[in-house]
């Protein structure tokens, strides 16, 4: 029996549907075309190879076109964000830290996760394998690679480490080259212009140098050692920005937990399937990450 209270309840919900339908509409007339940012970690075809079938993916599961954005360094995605023009971007957890920082209205919703479920990886200085280099010390008046200013692995925790050790990098080596990409970094070593790189690794069948090895760019990870592995480091996150309609949020979000189940081969192709599905993570998480980007700035600036 349809009662007058069931009457009201129904049209009630018939007009919560129509407002949420048209709030939905609201955003994609707004925002018809979406930018996704990613950091170069590694060159900007492997950038592109990578990440274009997840781009593809979150276009269809959100309803709005999805444009992938290659940035030249670091500081290009973190521009982009604080300027309003990248709605979506994957950042180190320094870059992350440091957008945050100068202004930019982000705010973090997914997390890498380790194929073991940890959420953290390492800062690493490589040398060649046949090389005499034991320890840092061993390398004063060599040259030393680091990637770009604002990643954590390949420029911020070496920063942080070597002045842990009482090593001031613009004396201690012979040179220090800034390389730009974590590839590029592995690259000058295996060429020989720098005698030591700074890099990433979560474990030994995980790093940027196993995904090197898979693409052929050097023949065997064997090549290299390790001879610093820096304290653990929080994983990278992704962030959109704040000021999305709540709808638009919740349908980016939701589509990269979902990414996994949904979009397998795409989802495993960004981590060479090492990866478990994102997981949420918020902005307090990244308190040390900023903390260790302002040590790092007060020692640029003691020098100054």
């Amino acid at each position: 029996m349809i009662d007058r209270r069931s009457v009201l309840g129904l049209a009630a919900a018939a007009v919560a549907f129509s407002a949420t339908a048209a709030f939905a509409e609201d955003w994609k007339a707004k925002y018809p075309e979406l930018v996704f940012a990613v950091v170069p970690a590694e060159n900007a075809a492997g950038v592109t190879e990578r990440w274009t079938p997840f781009v593809e993916y979150l276009s269809k599961a959100i309803g709005a076109k999805v444009t992938l954005r290659v940035a030249q360094d670091y500081a290009g995605v973190i521009e982009g964000q604080k300027a309003g023009n990248i709605h979506i971007a994957y950042y180190g957890p320094a870059s992350y830290s440091r957008a945050t920082v100068v202004g930019a209205k982000i705010e973090p919703f997914a997390i890498d996760v380790n194929g073991d479920g940890t959420k953290g990886y390492y800062s690493v200085f490589y040398v060649k394998k046949d090389s005499p280099y034991q320890k840092i010390e061993d390398l004063k008046g060599k040259n030393l690679g680091l990637v770009d200013p604002n990643s954590t692995s390949g420029f911020n925790m070496p920063k942080y480490a070597l002045s842990k050790m009482g090593i001031d990098p613009d004396t201690f080596f012979s040179k220090v080259v800034a390389t730009g990409s974590h590839e590029n970094a592995v690259i000058a070593l295996s060429q020989g212009t720098v005698d030591v790189a700074a890099n990433w690794w979560n474990s030994d069948d995980d790093s940027n140098l196993t995904r090197m090895v898979n693409k052929k760019m050097v023949p065997s990870k064997e090549d290299f050692r390790i001879i610093y592995k820096s304290p653990l480091i929080i994983n990278s996150p992704y962030a959109y920005l704040a000021d999305l309609p709540a709808d638009l949020k919740k349908a980016i979000s939701t589509a990269f937990y979902d990414a996994a189940k949904n979009a397998p081969e795409a989802f495993a192709k960004l981590s060479d399937g090492k990866n478990k599905p994102w997981e949420p993570i918020d902005d307090k998480s990244y308190d040390d990450t900023r903390a260790l980007i302002k040590y790092v700035d007060d020692l640029r600036k003691k020098k100054s």
